[in-house]
């Protein structure tokens, strides 16, 4: 079991920067894949982006070049830098962990976090 605390979101006006933080209770080595994800009303949960263990990455097609994803394995933390940000990108954004120990698969899901980009 792993706990995930997200922070950072809030409102902004487009154009604007964010920076989201997701702090698990064990080490992120432990982990094999961080995610991003975000909901907007009416819609379904969509991967915004991602970084496994090794630091691979990969981002939806519709934040690239905007977000970065990062971890600070010191810290047990990831980030989610989000810049540009378009009214578009308004979400709860909610941190998601992996975890594959033998054949089970574990999945966590943090609280979530609201991103609100006024245009």
């Amino acid at each position: 079991q792993v706990q995930l605390v997200e922070s950072g979101g809030g409102l902004v006006q487009a154009g604007n920067s964010l920076r989201l933080s997701c702090t698990a209770s064990r080490s992120t080595f432990s982990i094999n894949a961080i995610g991003w994800y975000r909901q907007a009303p009416g819609n379904e949960r969509e991967l915004v982006a991602a970084i496994s263990s090794g630091g691979g990455t990969n981002y939806a097609d519709s934040v690239k070049g905007r977000f970065t994803i990062s971890r600070d394995n010191a810290k047990n933390t990831v980030y989610l830098q989000m810049n540009s940000l378009k009214p578009e990108d308004t979400a709860v954004y909610y941190c998601n962990a992996r975890r594959v120990v033998g054949s089970t698969t574990y999945i966590n899901w943090g609280q979530g976090t609201q991103v609100t980009v006024s245009s």
